[in-house]
């Protein structure tokens, strides 16, 4: 099975509608994909309401408990350590590597972290140190404007001492707001000083989401094969080549 880590360089950049659509893009492509949110925060554990992982199950076609794509959720909109805390419990590592591996007879899972790399899951365990746990590279996920260079830097960075690879990095427009000149210049200089590429650009649509239109938004701004090409090349040393699955049919 191979995966990507969709990170962020912060909260409410746009990791849900680039996962999503990337879970369709590559089920398209004939592949298998299982989906995972590992810790949601801010959502009933009842499942009411909004939240990401429903739409991370619409995109793989998985008619699965909620346990199986979040095995931990929490009603406070915050850190999963303090969420944690707050519900008066604590976040079982094993019972997120339980979830993972129910996936493992799928071609790809894609994981989406909740925040950016350095959000802590326990007082012992990060986001990155999730990925690294299971050897997944990462896909880091930014907003196109001023500042996003960075925030980009800084979670390449992060990554890189971790010892976790970056795929590339995908900037993704969750507002509308003009296309301003760091939002044209923004793309080359992360791939300047960071050497990682900047997959995709996808552009703001207001429309209400679902994972049709996720992956429509996504496929925009973003060539899978592009992506593909460059996770092959990453991880050949030890992923199986991407012919094996028929991931490229």
């Amino acid at each position: 099975m191979r995966g990507i880590f969709v990170s962020g360089t912060d909260t409410g950049v746009g990791k849900t509608v680039v996962a999503t659509g990337l879970i369709r893009m590559l089920r398209r492509l004939g592949s298998r994909v299982g989906a995972l949110k590992p810790v949601e925060t801010g959502v009933e554990i009842d499942g009411t309401g909004p939240a990401d992982w429903r739409l991370l199950a619409e995109a793989a076609g998985i008619g699965c408990p909620r346990e199986w794509v979040a095995p931990c959720v929490f009603p406070d909109p915050l850190a999963p350590l303090e969420a944690a805390r707050r519900s008066h419990t604590a976040i079982s590592i094993g019972s997120l590597d339980q979830a993972i591996q129910r996936f493992d007879a799928f071609d790809w899972v894609v994981v989406e972290g909740a925040g950016g790399l350095a959000v802590p899951i326990t007082e012992s365990l990060d986001m990155a140190g999730l990925a690294v746990r299971w050897n997944l590279p990462v896909l880091i996920v930014a907003r196109p404007g001023l500042g996003t260079i960075n925030h980009s830097l800084l979670s390449i960075t992060y990554a890189r001492s971790r010892g976790l690879e970056v795929v590339g990095v995908v900037l993704c427009h969750t507002v509308a707001a003009p296309d301003d000149v760091s939002a044209q210049t923004n793309p080359s200089l992360i791939q300047e000083l960071s050497g990682v590429p900047v997959l995709g650009i996808i552009p703001y649509r207001p429309a209400a989401m679902t994972a049709r239109a996720a992956e429509l938004v996504v496929t925009e701004g973003l060539s899978v094969e592009k992506l593909l090409l460059r996770y092959r090349q990453l991880v050949n040393a030890w992923a199986a080549p991407l012919s094996s699955s028929g991931s490229e049919r």
